[in-house]
């Protein structure tokens, strides 16, 4: 699966980081970064935690229905 970054405008001339799949569809959006060089360091470390991190689960248990 390919994807990619996208820098976007946000509000008050801040910008945003959209992380996208190969059809278009968000999974990802940053919170506002005041330029794009702030955004370009938020990309990789993005690329580098998506790299080698690991999953925590924070949701809550619910019972199995059976």
């Amino acid at each position: 699966m390919a994807g990619h970054f996208e820098v976007v405008d946000a509000t008050d001339g801040d910008c945003r980081v959209r992380l996208v799949d190969d059809d278009g569809i968000e999974l990802a959006l940053t919170v506002t970064y005041r330029d794009k060089g702030a955004a370009a360091r938020a990309i990789y470390t993005l690329r580098e935690i998506a790299a080698s991190g690991l999953i925590e689960d924070h949701t809550s248990s619910f019972p199995s229905p059976n």
